[in-house]
């Protein structure tokens, strides 16, 4: 265990709660829990166990001043090498997908719960509107921060309410409006974790929604690089363009550094090969892909007078 592990766990102290509540983990390599495999150690990994535990976390954080981040199913976060200082919260425990009135059309969803699992009771429940989530990784939280969507919609066409705590651990409840929801992104502020919302779709036959989701999916198969660690598309497309094309007109499809490359397949897809030690080729590291973005930017930016602006969260410090 490392000192900045042990001595964050020592000054948050005993909390108010009951056994197995709240796990913590110190030392926890951060490429365990994102899909591009790479990042070094959260200094602490947390995770609640509901929103009350939750709550007291955070608060407990607030007291000592510790540096805190919320992280959801790391399909969209790329962690430096050196890893992350602090606390890293994850909501993974916090998954409950519920429908308060079983003739309605309104379900109630923890952050924590996958977009696949939200897909499929909404299926189960014969609810359209969320069909655009097929074949979308990542969690319910990291969706609502970024508005995530494809070209079947987004977030923002069924949210109505999202409830979120401040680092104080006091609740704060928005309305869709004040949510600020736009492409890939959103105003939900990040010194908050958005535990839960509110949604309202609305009646559509079970078939319906599977052949929808079914042909997104087939689409995104058909389309979209596989066999390969990455985090989706890396850059967001620019008003009335398309990044990958970008991309691919300025001759960059297949190129690497290190284990990540452009994919030869899409070239919005930044991957990571493994076996790279095999081919006698570095180990998967975080700064090779950040080199590999930068040297993208600047070919676009060079070729086509666009600056790309990333869609994948960079967090932590550089390794040595």
């Amino acid at each position: 265990m490392s000192a900045r592990g042990q001595a964050l766990i020592d000054a948050l102290g005993p909390l108010d709660l009951a056994p197995g509540a709240l796990e913590l983990r110190p030392d926890e390599p951060m490429s365990k829990h994102t899909t591009l495999r790479l990042g070094g150690p959260a200094d602490l990994w947390a995770r609640p166990a509901d929103p009350a535990a939750l709550a007291a976390l955070l608060a407990a954080c607030h007291r000592i001043g510790a540096p805190l981040i919320c992280v959801g199913g790391g399909s969209n976060l790329l962690v430096r090498d050196g890893g992350i200082r602090g606390v890293v919260v994850n909501l993974g425990r916090m998954t409950a997908v519920q429908r308060p009135d079983p003739e309605g059309v309104v379900v109630e969803v923890l952050s924590g719960a996958t977009t696949g699992k939200l897909l499929l009771a909404a299926t189960q429940w014969q609810l359209g509107g969320l069909e655009f989530l097929g074949g979308v990784p990542g969690s319910v939280g990291g969706g609502l921060i970024m508005n995530a969507g494809t070209y079947l919609g987004e977030f923002t066409r069924v949210v109505t309410e999202v409830r979120s705590l401040k680092r104080d651990g006091s609740l704060v409840t928005r309305a869709h409006a004040a949510c600020g929801f736009r492409y890939r992104a959103s105003d939900l502020p990040p010194d908050e974790v958005a535990f839960a919302a509110t949604l309202q779709l609305w009646p559509r036959p079970r078939a319906e929604i599977e052949a929808e989701v079914a042909g997104l999916r087939q689409r995104r198969k058909e389309r979209e690089p596989s066999g390969v660690d990455n985090n989706g598309s890396t850059f967001k497309n620019p008003p009335g363009e398309f990044a990958g094309r970008l991309i691919e007109a300025a001759g960059l499809k297949g190129q690497r550094i290190g284990a990540a490359m452009v994919s030869p397949v899409h070239a919005n897809w930044l991957v990571i090969e493994r076996g790279a030690d095999q081919a006698g080729r570095a180990q998967p590291r975080a700064c090779d892909l950040l080199a590999l973005i930068d040297r993208v930017r600047g070919a676009v930016r060079s070729a086509h007078g666009v600056e790309l602006e990333l869609e994948v969260k960079v967090v932590g410090e550089a390794g040595e």
